[in-house]
């Protein structure tokens, strides 16, 4: 996937009103609660509301708007790379899934397995 076509598929989690993706598109699209998507991406509640974290937000939200992007290309639709974020074990981590690894602190990893799956590496 290009930059390009990348910022294409993770705009639609931008907030209309500013240049900051919106947690709450997120939390829609992967089923969970703001809270338990604070929890997910290791930010307090009250700051995935508050205007004054909204760069926080951004910075902890992109790596889960990233990796949703490569699944939804790879998996061919959004609701389809949201289930496969929470319910799909990846090989090699025990039976965890992208959303345990991104709550670990380990999105870098998903995206590493990502990109070897894309690029033809049985992983």
């Amino acid at each position: 996937m290009s930059i390009a076509a990348l910022d294409m598929s993770a705009s639609r989690f931008g907030d209309g009103r500013a240049p900051f993706l919106s947690a709450r598109r997120v939390a829609e699209l992967l089923g969970v609660t703001l809270t338990e998507l604070a929890g997910l991406i290791g930010v307090a509640r009250n700051t995935l509301t508050a205007k004054s974290g909204a760069r926080k937000v951004d910075a902890a939200l992109s790596p889960v708007v990233r990796i949703l992007a490569v699944a939804d290309e790879m998996a061919g639709g959004e609701d389809r790379a949201a289930l496969w974020f929470k319910h799909q074990p990846i090989p090699g981590w025990a039976g965890k899934t992208a959303y345990d690894l991104v709550r670990e602190g380990k999105a870098d990893k998903v995206l590493a397995y990502l990109e070897a799956v894309r690029s033809g590496v049985y992983a």
